[in-house]
């Protein structure tokens, strides 16, 4: 039985069905992280149920939502720079509806700057009120009028979870579930808790359903997304921690596997470690960001964790976790880093020797902490560290792929992408990309690898 809450954005979409009369095409622009994915197939799945069926092509759709990131200025101007160019689209199809949602909208300045500086624009809201988006789609239908949200997140707010939305996916293999939104850790860099409110966990029962959901429907790689995963359960009437949410994943029926991301390196500890390494369905794959190599950095920037517990940890999970692959995040250029916090990051890259690093040079974001304080060195020297740090890494990631060759890995065929020698690609348990002489979408191969790249791993 559907609750007031779930009925309500159903009532809108019928609403908006009747004054189409369906048959219309509608476009999703997805930017950022993978919790902007997930959103983009809930907003899909509504304009499905308000009768728009969906296109690859912005050219010829009735309605263009652009979901958007805030976490980096280029990622912001990226985005500012394709919705200037749907002007051209207005002018040549002034019906055209054209909405603008995700974290960018939830900084007063972006929404401000849209509003004026961007009449194409049709509609704007952020993303806790994706349940709202037909709402706005059927006043500005109706009324002909721009809707943008009045919402803008408070201090303390836990926006309220919205369970029930369809959620329209692509025919792959792999699937995003979100376990909770937002975020209680205000590092002094990172605009989140500001654009997506702080933590709240969704119920166990609803994880539970919506993955056994899709290991029935096929899909044979799921991921677990949070903002800080290991801070599941809190605020919960029953409290179930992460590494017990994993538990119950694993012992729902179906050939798949689990991936979860992302952990807070405070949070994370031996009984996430543990549970990983019980837990059959679970990939020996662990992506713990450490930020920077300098404690003093660290301290700056409010991760709350020194460089030596951060060693602690990975000694940790790799004594518990047999074959764990390990991956990471790390900033260049934080304010206050100077050339010896640099070497301490160096230094911490070639002692761990990460799978694969994500690697960014600070991004000043309006709203947070960190914003007005300017970078001690020029650009350039941040760049050469950078470089630097690219140059280490890449090496560690040839020298570990080098050494499966000869080596039998266990690969989830994903899609079919031509060529003569290889014409399929999958991933190992460890998310590593292999390219594979045959296969079929959805199977799992035992591949022998004969090659590798820095990049990927070759049958």
């Amino acid at each position: 039985m559907q609750t007031p809450q779930e009925k309500f954005p159903q009532l809108c979409c019928e609403q908006i069905k009747l004054l189409t009369g369906g048959k219309k095409l509608a476009y999703i622009g997805t930017y950022g992280c993978q919790q902007n994915v997930s959103d983009s197939e809930k907003l899909r799945g509504l304009l499905i149920e308000a009768g728009y069926e969906p296109t690859d092509d912005d050219s010829a759709a009735d309605i263009v939502v652009i979901n958007t990131c805030s976490v980096r200025e280029h990622a912001e101007a990226k985005v500012f720079g394709i919705i200037g160019a749907l002007s051209h689209k207005k002018k040549r199809q002034p019906d055209c509806v054209i909405a603008v949602c995700g974290c960018m909208t939830e900084r007063e300045g972006a929404k401000q700057k849209l509003r004026a500086s961007y009449p194409q624009v049709d509609i704007v809201f952020g993303p806790s009120e994706l349940q709202r988006f037909p709402e706005y789609l059927y006043r500005h239908l109706s009324e002909r009028e721009r809707v943008f949200s009045a919402h803008t997140y408070a201090a303390a707010e836990r926006p309220e979870i919205h369970e029930g939305l369809p959620a329209a996916r692509d025919k792959s293999v792999s699937a995003f579930v979100s376990v909770m939104y937002g975020c209680d850790n205000f590092c002094s860099y990172c605009v989140v808790p500001y654009v997506r409110g702080r933590e709240r966990s969704r119920e166990p029962e609803a994880v539970l359903r919506e993955v056994r959901g899709l290991a029935e429907a096929g899909y044979r790689d799921i991921t677990l997304l949070g903002q800080n995963v290991n801070s599941y359960g809190k605020g919960l009437p029953d409290a179930v921690t992460f590494p017990e949410l994993l538990r119950r994943v694993n012992e729902i029926p179906g050939d798949f596997r689990v991936r979860f991301m992302t952990s807070h390196p405070k949070d994370a500890d031996g009984e996430l470690f543990s549970a990983m390494a019980e837990c059959d369905k679970v990939a020996a794959c662990l992506h713990l960001p450490f930020q920077s190599g300098s404690t003093r950095v660290l301290e700056a920037m409010n991760r709350r964790y020194t460089r030596e517990q951060y060693l602690e940890k990975v000694t940790a999970a790799r004594e518990k976790i047999p074959g764990l692959v390990l991956t990471s995040d790390v900033i260049v250029g934080f304010p206050g880093e100077t050339e010896a916090d640099f070497e301490e990051t160096l230094s911490l890259i070639e002692q761990v020797r990460f799978d694969a690093l994500f690697t960014f040079i600070y991004s000043p974001r309006p709203g947070a902490p960190s914003y007005l304080t300017k970078a001690t060195d020029a650009p350039e020297t941040i760049q050469a560290r950078f470089d630097r740090l690219l140059a280490a890494q890449n090496r560690i990631s040839e020298e570990l792929h080098a050494g499966y060759i000869g080596k039998t890995v266990r690969v989830l065929i994903d899609k079919e992408v031509g060529g003569a020698e290889y014409p399929f690609e999958g991933r190992t348990e460890g998310n590593r990309l292999v390219r594979c002489k045959t296969g079929e979408p959805g199977q799992f191969r035992d591949v022998t690898v004969g090659g590798a790249t820095r990049w990927s791993l070759f049958e």
